[in-house]
């Protein structure tokens, strides 16, 4: 471990003080400590989102600099909610790959691509960050921390595609490299990640004996991250633990636990673990029907999130809150924020994550459109093709017998649908008006300016023609604020 007193000892000249300083601020960061890793590298890097000064520098030395201040801003940017951030890592870690390949160090260029595969994954761009893993690992063929984490990531990416026995081949073909190691940050995401395919892999192929070993492995990972000193990822296993209560019924203790992690994540001031959290927490009150404060989690999850730029975590928040909305019957709400996750994850490429959030919406929406039940069952079976998961496949399957059965009711006799039927023209158009209030409400999260902003109408005027035209829409907008009259 670099101490500070090296850091700071005059005798070091600037590329040692770079190579050094780099090296204490990512085992710094490994900690979850990120603003001591900013405060050693202020010497070269005073502002958060900025490149590194590299003046003087050996070139060497230089992209080394610019690969680990791309870390830095991908995890701190993360934590505190700075949307470009990721971009920002992006752009700083491609520049030092450009200077490795003119160099063809292979190994260099393989540990940075490696870095630039966790950007895509953040974003939710999980083909681009497969190749980048993929690619990487060819190259980092000696075991070691570099090649552990490159693997980690990989094993994420197969997991959050649903592809969970691709995920759980990684991780087992590579079992002794992890045994091996001594970080024991890596050790601990290492067990985290086993544990989590372990539970998704319980609940697709109905194992309870997985969600027993994932147990275990939730246990090794926090012993791993006490060691790592390290409250944040303790916090992120603690949230897990409960996440596999909750699905094992055990809804009291899942509670306790991910009530912990919060706490923790709070803390430790990171908004992000916070947001994630309180989505869980959203799902363990939808399952305990307690839906008013599954409202209210769901909501802190998005606000947050929704600022970040974590595309992919924000549409399965998204998703929760879609399930939330149905279930107290805003179905308008429901929809808008279905098909919002829908298309965040579809233009990130997480087609995985866009087809679950299409069948939850034919699951929880009864009044949905026969167009709109037939283009959202039929993308689903195409965005969830190669997904592993025998759960969601059964999701699939009943899910078709309701397209099926919706679309073959009839709920149009047959002479409604050929006869030319007068229409009302002022119904009609209130009808179309409501419509699109409801969505424009739905849209702004019930925020009459926002709404107004979206339907390109004043704010007053809004408002006006809610409470005179359409009253049933003040359940939807948030509640009036009453200014104190001046005295």
């Amino acid at each position: 471990m670099v101490t500070l007193a090296k850091l700071d000892s005059s005798r070091l000249t600037r590329n040692e003080s770079a190579r050094l300083r780099g090296e204490a601020a990512l085992e710094l960061k490994d900690k979850g400590e990120y603003d001591k890793a900013r405060e050693v590298m202020r010497p070269f890097w005073k502002h958060f989102g900025e490149r590194p000064n590299t003046a003087g520098l050996h070139e060497s030395i230089a992209a080394e600099l610019l690969l680990v201040v791309g870390i830095l801003t991908r995890w701190i940017g993360s934590k505190n909610q700075v949307k470009e951030s990721s971009q920002i890592a992006s752009d700083l870690i491609t520049e030092s790959i450009t200077y490795f390949e003119s160099q063809t160090d292979a190994w260099k260029v393989a540990a940075a691509r490696a870095e630039l595969g966790m950007c895509y994954w953040r974003d939710g761009a999980l083909d681009e960050a497969r190749i980048m893993f993929t690619e990487a690992l060819k190259k980092l063929t000696a075991e070691g921390n570099t090649r552990a984490n490159a693997l980690l990531g990989l094993a994420e990416v197969e997991r959050a595609a649903s592809r969970h026995n691709d995920a759980m081949a990684i991780l087992t073909d590579n079992a002794r490299l992890f045994q091996k190691i001594t970080n024991h940050t890596t050790k601990g995401h290492y067990h985290n990640q086993r544990a989590m395919v372990l539970r998704s892999l319980a609940t697709a192929e109905k194992r309870n004996d997985y969600f027993e070993e994932a147990i275990k492995e939730y246990q090794r990972a926090d012993h791993q991250f006490e060691l790592a000193r390290n409250r944040v990822y303790r916090g992120y296993v603690k949230n897990n633990v409960g996440f596999l209560l909750f699905k094992l019924g055990r809804f009291k203790a899942a509670s306790n636990y991910l009530t912990e992690a919060r706490r923790l994540a709070v803390n430790a001031k990171d908004k992000i673990l916070v947001a994630q959290f309180d989505d869980s927490l959203a799902k363990l009150f939808i399952a305990t029907n307690q839906l008013k404060e599954a409202d209210a989690a769901a909501r802190r999850s998005i606000n947050v999130l929704d600022k970040s730029g974590h595309s992919n975590t924000l549409a399965e928040s998204l998703i929760t809150y879609g399930i939330v909305l149905a279930r107290i019957h805003k179905t308008d709400q429901a929809q808008f924020n279905f098909q919002r996750a829908i298309e965040l994850a579809h233009n990130a490429g997480a087609l995985s994550t866009a087809g679950i959030a299409a069948l939850t919406m034919i699951e929880e929406i009864d009044q949905l459109s026969a167009e709109t039940l037939s283009h959202a069952y039929e993308q689903a079976g195409e965005w969830l093709s190669t997904c592993q998961s025998q759960e969601l496949w059964f999701r699939f399957k009943v899910a078709g017998k309701k397209v099926v059965r919706r679309l073959r009711s009839g709920s149009d006799d047959a002479s409604g649908i050929l006869f030319n039927k007068p229409c009302h023209m002022p119904k009609e158009v209130l009808q179309f008006e409501r419509r699109l209030i409801s969505q424009a409400l739905a849209t702004a999260n019930g925020k009459v300016t926002h709404a107004a902003k979206w339907l390109g109408i004043g704010r007053q005027r809004l408002a006006y023609i809610i409470e005179t035209r359409h009253p049933e829409l003040l359940k939807e907008r948030s509640p009036v604020r009453r200014r104190p009259r001046k005295q």
